[in-house]
C-alpha cells in the first residue's frame, strides 16, 4: 500500500481535504465512462498546477510512429495510441473579476470528491477564499449518459458566502489537445469546422493518417437558484480547434448560480454526417432535461449492479474495492459493438495504447459472459475472427510463417501488430494460446457450440499452424522445442522452453485437432466451407499432432515441479520474503539486466498454465508448484494477485487468498504499484471478480455442470453474487453457516457443491 486517502464506503469512492500532491491520483481513480467515451476526474475550471488532462472515444486512436534508437526487421511501423479526445468539460470561471483556480486560492476548504457507484456520477465540492476576498461554495456534478451514450452533462453550482458576486462563465470545446503519451510530439488532430450557435457550439475535427471524425459539441444554461434565466453569451470567441463563450451574471450572497453543460461526441464510426448527429444528439439531452438524464442514469445503473453486483458484509474496504472493479468494468465495456475492445487503462489514462492485449481473453471474459447476455462474451470472440488476415499478416510478413499461420498481436487497434518492444511483441507468443482457450471456455461455459463452426475454427487452425511452425525439433532432447521466448513472466526475455508456453502450444493443437473432428461430424457443411477456405488436409493435422504429442517441458525430479523455463534453478534463488523492502519494486529500483538476472517473478507464469489446465494436474502438484513460485513472486503485474488468490484458495490458504484478494481488489486505490496516476488497471478487475467467484466461491464449469467448493476468509461476515449460466440465474450467498443457492425462475439447476449433486430450484441450503 503506497497511499491511504480514500475513505472507506460501501458504494463509493470518496477523498476529503485538497492535496495539490494527489490531484493525478484521483485524477485516474474518479474516472467515469459509459461504454462509448470516458474521461479522467479533471477539474472544469482552470487549475495551474500539475494534472494529466484526458478524454478518451471508444475506437479511435493514432498510429504514433515507433521511436527506437536502431530497428529490426519484422518492428511494429507504429505504437498506436489511445488518444487524448477534444476537451468538452472546459469552464474558465471569474468571480468578481478573478480567475477561479485552487492552485492560487489563499484558502480551499472542505473538499470533497464522491464517485457515486451505485448510481454511476462523479461530485466534486469546496469552499474557497479568492485573492479578492470572495468566498465561494461549489458543488459541481458530472456523469456520462449510459442511455444517450454521446453525451454527457455537467452541473456546476457557484454560491457566494461573503459578498454578491459577478460570476463570468467561460464554456468552451478545444480539439487543440496532445497526448501526455507521445513518441514525437506530433499533433493528432485536424481542426476541419468551427459551427456556433445561440447557446450550443461544435468542433468537428478528424485524426491524422487513421481519418476517424469526431464532432465535439457543447449546450450551456444559465440558471439562478435552479431556474433557467436564458442569457445568452456576451461574447464568443473562436479558432480553427476552438470555441468557447462568455456568459455574464451577478448572484447575491447566500443565492446559487448554475451553469449546465451538456457535452460530448459523435463519430464517424457511427454517423455519416457527424455534425448533425450532434445536433440530434443536444436536441434529445435537452429534451430530457438535467434531472430525467440523471434518473434515467440511476436507474440504468441500477439494472447493471442488480446482476452485477457483489456483496460482502463485514468488511467495507473489501466492499469497497470490489465494488470499485466491477464499476470500472461496466464503464469500459458494455457489449454492444464488436468493433470495441477492453485496453488495459480503458477510459483512465495513455499507457500502455492499443484497445485489446491478451487480459481480454485470459481475465476479462469470464465476467462478461457471467454477468451480461452471452452475446457480450461472443462479441469479443468475434472482434478476434475479424482479425485472423491480419494475425496471418503478422505471421506472415514479420515472422516469415507460412500457409495461413496465425499470430495475433500483443496489441493491437484493428488487427495489427503496435506494440513496440521487441522481446514483447516478437517473443510474448502465449498471447495466442489465450485467444484458443477464451474460445474453449465460451463453449464450456454457456454450452453454444455454434461459435466454432461458424467462426472459431478458423482462428484455431490458424493458430495450431503457428504452433507446429514455431516449435522445432531437438535431437538431443529427442523432443519437440519452443525457444527465444517471453512468458507471462515479463522479467525473463528471450529464454527456451517456457513451461506455460509450451504447455499451452500442446493444448492449442490439440483442442484445435479435437475441433476439426467434431464439427466434421456434427456441422458437415462448416466442416467443408472451413477446410476448403484454409486448404487443410488431414496429413496437415497430423503432422501438427508429432508436434503437439512429443512437446518438451522442463521439470525438476528433485523438487518435483515444473520449471518456468530450462535454466531456472541455476539463478540465485533468494526468496522475495528476504529481499530488502527498499528494492521494492524491482522494476523501479533495478537495471533491466539485474532484473533479468534474477529469480524475481513479475506474476503467475507456471502458475498461469495451473490456472487454465487446474484438472490436467493433483492438488498436490498445484501445491508444490504454488508454494515453489510463489516465494519469488514480486506481484509487480496487476494481473498476478487474482490467479495467486483463486490458488490459495483452491490450497486452504485462506489467509494468503485474502491478501491477494485485497492487493488485487484495491491495487488502484491504495496505489500498490506506485502508478495510479497514470490510470486505473481495468483488465486485471476482471480477476478481482474471479478472486471471489472462482476463488471463495469455487467456481468451476466441469461435464457441462457448475461445481461448487465454498470458502469464506475470518474477516467477512458473508458475501454473495450472481452468475448467469446458460439463460438461468444463480445467486450464491455464503457465510461461515452455510451456502445458500437461489434460481431465478420455475427451471431446476442441478449443481455440484463440495462434490455431491444437489439440485438448485428456488432455494437450496448447503450447511
Amino acid at each position: 500500500m503506497n497511499q491511504d486517502y480514500i475513505k472507506p464506503d460501501n458504494w463509493s469512492i470518496i477523498e476529503e481535504g485538497f492535496d495539490a500532491e494527489r490531484v493525478k491520483s484521483s485524477e485516474s481513480l474518479f474516472s467515469i465512462g459509459n461504454g462509448a467515451m470516458g474521461q479522467r476526474a479533471n477539474f472544469e475550471e482552470s487549475y495551474s498546477a500539475e494534472t494529466f488532462q484526458g478524454s478518451y472515444i471508444a475506437g479511435i486512436y493514432y498510429p504514433d510512429k515507433t521511436k527506437v534508437g536502431w530497428w529490426k526487421n519484422g518492428y511494429p511501423k507504429y505504437f498506436a495510441k489511445v488518444l487524448n479526445a477534444p476537451n468538452w468539460i472546459g469552464i474558465d470561471i471569474e468571480i468578481n473579476e478573478e480567475n477561479l483556480d485552487l492552485n492560487t486560492c489563499t484558502e480551499v476548504r472542505n473538499f470533497r470528491r464522491e464517485l457515486n457507484m451505485k448510481e454511476g456520477w462523479y461530485n466534486r465540492s469546496f469552499e474557497a477564499v479568492l485573492k479578492n476576498g470572495t468566498e465561494i461554495a461549489v458543488n459541481v456534478r458530472r456523469f456520462l449518459s449510459l442511455d444517450l451514450d454521446e453525451a454527457g452533462v455537467i452541473k456546476y453550482d457557484i454560491t457566494p458566502l461573503n459578498k454578491d458576486a459577478k460570476i463570468v462563465y467561460k464554456p468552451y470545446i478545444d480539439a487543440g489537445v496532445t497526448n501526455e503519451d507521445a513518441n514525437w510530439e506530433e499533433k493528432f488532430w485536424e481542426p476541419l469546422e468551427v459551427k456556433k450557435g445561440t447557446n450550443e457550439a461544435f468542433v468537428t475535427a478528424q485524426t491524422f493518417k487513421t481519418h476517424f471524425k469526431v464532432t465535439t459539441f457543447m449546450h450551456n444554461t444559465i440558471l439562478a437558484n435552479g431556474e433557467n434565466i436564458n442569457v445568452s453569451p456576451s461574447t464568443i470567441d473562436s479558432t480553427v480547434d476552438k470555441v468557447q463563450y462568455t456568459y455574464g451574471t451577478i448572484i447575491a450572497k447566500g443565492q446559487t448560480s448554475t451553469i449546465q453543460k451538456i457535452g460530448g461526441y459523435t463519430v464517424s464510426l457511427n454517423h455519416e454526417n457527424t455534425l448533425a448527429g450532434a445536433e440530434k444528439v443536444i436536441k434529445s439531452a435537452v429534451a430530457l432535461g438535467y434531472d430525467t438524464l440523471l434518473q434515467n442514469q440511476i436507474e440504468a445503473w441500477a439494472k447493471i449492479w442488480e446482476m452485477s453486483d457483489i456483496t460482502i458484509e463485514g468488511d467495507v474496504k473489501a466492499q469497497q474495492g470490489i465494488r470499485f472493479n466491477i464499476f470500472q468494468l461496466n464503464q469500459t465495456y458494455s457489449g454492444k459493438d464488436s468493433r470495441l475492445n477492453i485496453g488495459p487503462k480503458g477510459f483512465t489514462g495513455e499507457k500502455y495504447g492499443g484497445s485489446t492485449y491478451w487480459d481480454t481473453e485470459a481475465y476479462c471474459i469470464p465476467f462478461y459472459m457471467a454477468t451480461k447476455d452471452q452475446q457480450v462474451a461472443r462479441n469479443l470472440l468475434t472482434y478476434r475472427y475479424n482479425q485472423l488476415d491480419k494475425a496471418i499478416e503478422n505471421a506472415k510478413d514479420n515472422l516469415g510463417f507460412k500457409n495461413g499461420a496465425a499470430l495475433y498481436p500483443m496489441v493491437t487497434m484493428n488487427g495489427e501488430e503496435c506494440h513496440n518492444e521487441w522481446e514483447i511483441t516478437h517473443e510474448e507468443i502465449h498471447r495466442n494460446g489465450a485467444i484458443a482457450f477464451a474460445i474453449y471456455n465460451y463453449n464450456r461455459y454457456t454450452g453454444d457450440y455454434s461459435y466454432i463452426p461458424e467462426k472459431g475454427l478458423e482462428v484455431l487452425i490458424g493458430i495450431a499452424r503457428f504452433w507446429h511452425q514455431r516449435a522445432s525439433f531437438s535431437k538431443d532432447k529427442n523432443q519437440y522445442v519452443i525457444l527465444g521466448v517471453t512468458g507471462p513472466n515479463e522479467y525473463e526475455n528471450n529464454i527456451n522452453n517456457n513451461f506455460y508456453t509450451n504447455y499451452i502450444a500442446k493444448w492449442c493443437i490439440d483442442f484445435a485437432a479435437e475441433q476439426i473432428e467434431k464439427v466434421a461430424s456434427e456441422y458437415p457443411a462448416d466442416h467443408k466451407r472451413v477446410m476448403d477456405k484454409v486448404s487443410l488436409s488431414a496429413e496437415e493435422v497430423k503432422e501438427w499432432k508429432k508436434v503437439a504429442d512429443d512437446m518438451y517441458f522442463p521439470i525438476s525430479e528433485e523438487l518435483g515441479i515444473y520449471l518456468q523455463q530450462d535454466g531456472f534453478l541455476d539463478k540465485d534463488l533468494v526468496p522475495v520474503k528476504d529481499l530488502d523492502r527498499s528494492q521494492r519494486p524491482i522494476n523501479q529500483k533495478w537495471s533491466w539486466d539485474r532484473v533479468l538476472r534474477s529469480p524475481y517473478i513479475k506474476q503467475a507464469d507456471v502458475l498461469q498454465g495451473f490456472y487454465f489446465f487446474e484438472d490436467h494436474f493433483s492438488k498436490e502438484e498445484l501445491k508444490r508448484n504454488f508454494e515453489f513460485y510463489e516465494s519469488f513472486t514480486v506481484h509487480e503485474s496487476s494481473l498476478s494477485p487474482c490467479v495467486h488468490s483463486i490458488q490459495a484458495a483452491a490450497l486452504d490458504k485462506m489467509d494468503m487468498a485474502y491478501t491477494f484478494y485485497l492487493r488485487t481488489s484495491r491495487l488502484d486505490l491504495d496505489d500498490y504499484n506506485k502508478e495510479v496516476e497514470e490510470g486505473c488497471h481495468i483488465t486485471s478487475m476482471a480477476g478481482t471478480w474471479m478472486s471471489i467467484v472462482e476463488g471463495f466461491g469455487g467456481m468451476r464449469v466441469k461435464n457441462d455442470q457448475l461445481h461448487f467448493s465454498p470458502k469464506i476468509p475470518k474477516e467477512w461476515k458473508g458475501y454473495s453474487f450472481k452468475i448467469n449460466f446458460r439463460n438461468q440465474i444463480l445467486k450464491v450467498a455464503v457465510n461461515h453457516n452455510e451456502t445458500t443457492f437461489t434460481v431465478d425462475g420455475d427451471q431446476d439447476l442441478t449443481i455440484i457443491v463440495n462434490g455431491k449433486p444437489e439440485i438448485a430450484s428456488k432455494f437450496v441450503q448447503i450447511n
